[in-house]
């Protein structure tokens, strides 16, 4: 019965009542305000359990929810990330919408994009409403939240200072590595030809040049033995290219120079892909830690950061560390699924990292800032 067909009978009975009771005595009034205090309670009910009924609804397998969880829209976000972990990307995001879908009943799309960390960041700071980056190192992270579209304190939010992926620098020679490199050392001599970046234009190439920075650091030499050494590697650089990318296909595609210094996980990436590559892993060397963040204002916008944050859980999963061990990516920690991906890896004696110069911002000052160490080493060339 509807809630108004319960009012129309309750006004009949009332008015039946009426009749009943002669308003002028007593006893009539009392019996007549039980009566319509009865009324109300009953009408109250009937409306209460109207409210009731359409607020609820029942799925196809007979279970009762809510409009909200019934109805939940589907979500997307947008993720923005440095080439090379496309692969990885591509394995792991089906497990956590397939997982999301399970847990949540809810549909999770992703849009995608891929490229240098450098032009990425700037894509992201000139309007790509990017919901989470992945980049190539946390100074570019840095850049994004001094746009005021990531809040300060990002690192702590995830674990491992929300690093997500690491690699190491990886030396490339000519096949059969005919001019016997096998150390950092070994770039200075005169007869050796090194092709990289720019420090000062791609994120890889600081790296490099921290990588080169860290072998005399790491094995005893202060700052002016090291500025010595980097000094004669930078003279035995022919041309320094815009971006990995360029430099990559000067060494292998034009056959200039005698090494290369690259990623570990994008070397193997290549082999896997077919390529035959020869190269070296330095047995002191530079961990190359890449960070992931939420971009704070972005996902407030498109109201979709308890997915956001979720997926960036994931990533520290077993499962998904597995995935970025699978394309040559170091886990950031040893698991069961990562253990015998991890031992194929060469070992690496002395390992740097950016905290053990003080962080990005130090770095940069030091080392890549106007006026700074790799413009006094250009200078001497």
């Amino acid at each position: 019965m509807s809630f108004w067909q319960h009012i129309l009978e309750s006004k009949q009975i009332f008015l039946k009542i009426v009749n009943k009771f002669r308003l002028n005595s007593i006893k009539g009034f009392l019996s007549l305000f039980l009566v319509g205090v009865s009324l109300s309670v009953a009408i109250a009910a009937c409306s209460g359990n109207g409210a009731s009924n359409s607020s609820t609804s029942t799925d196809a397998g007979g279970s009762t929810a809510t409009p909200v969880a019934a109805n939940k829209q589907d979500v997307r976000l947008t993720l923005v990330s440095f080439a090379v972990t496309k692969a990885a990307h591509d394995a792991i995001i089906p497990k956590f919408v397939e997982q999301w879908k399970k847990e949540h009943n809810q549909n999770v799309s992703f849009d995608q994009s891929y490229g240098g960390s450098g032009s990425q960041t700037r894509a992201v700071i000139d309007g790509l409403e990017a919901d989470v980056v992945h980049l190539a190192l946390g100074l570019d992270v840095d850049k994004i939240q001094k746009a005021k579209l990531i809040e300060p304190g990002w690192e702590k939010e995830f674990p491992n200072n929300a690093i997500v992926s690491k690699s190491v620098a990886a030396l490339v020679t000519r096949p059969g590595n005919p001019k016997g490199l096998k150390t950092w050392a070994d770039l200075a001599k005169d007869n050796v030809k090194l092709i990289t970046a720019d420090p000062k234009t791609s994120g890889i190439a600081r790296w490099n040049f921290l990588a080169l920075w860290n072998s005399v650091a790491k094995t005893g030499g202060g700052d002016q033995k090291a500025l010595e050494f980097v000094t004669k590697v930078y003279k035995n650089v022919p041309i320094l290219t815009k971006d990995a990318r360029e430099a990559t296909d000067i060494f292998a595609k034009r056959g200039q120079g005698d090494a290369l210094i690259n990623y570990e996980n994008e070397i193997i990436l290549a082999q896997q892909k077919g390529e035959k590559v020869d190269y070296v892993i330095p047995d002191v060397n530079v961990s190359i830690d890449n960070p992931i963040a939420i971009v704070d204002q972005n996902v407030d916008k498109h109201r979709n950061r308890e997915v956001a944050e979720a997926f960036v859980k994931y990533l520290y999963t077993p499962e998904a560390q597995q995935e970025f061990a699978k394309v040559g990516f170091r886990p950031i920690e040893e698991t069961p699924q990562t253990k015998e991906l991890a031992s194929k890896y060469p070992k690496v004696k002395s390992l740097g990292t950016v905290q053990d110069y003080g962080g990005w911002d130090s770095i940069q000052k030091k080392f890549f800032e106007d006026g700074a160490v790799f413009d006094q080493i250009q200078a001497k060339k």
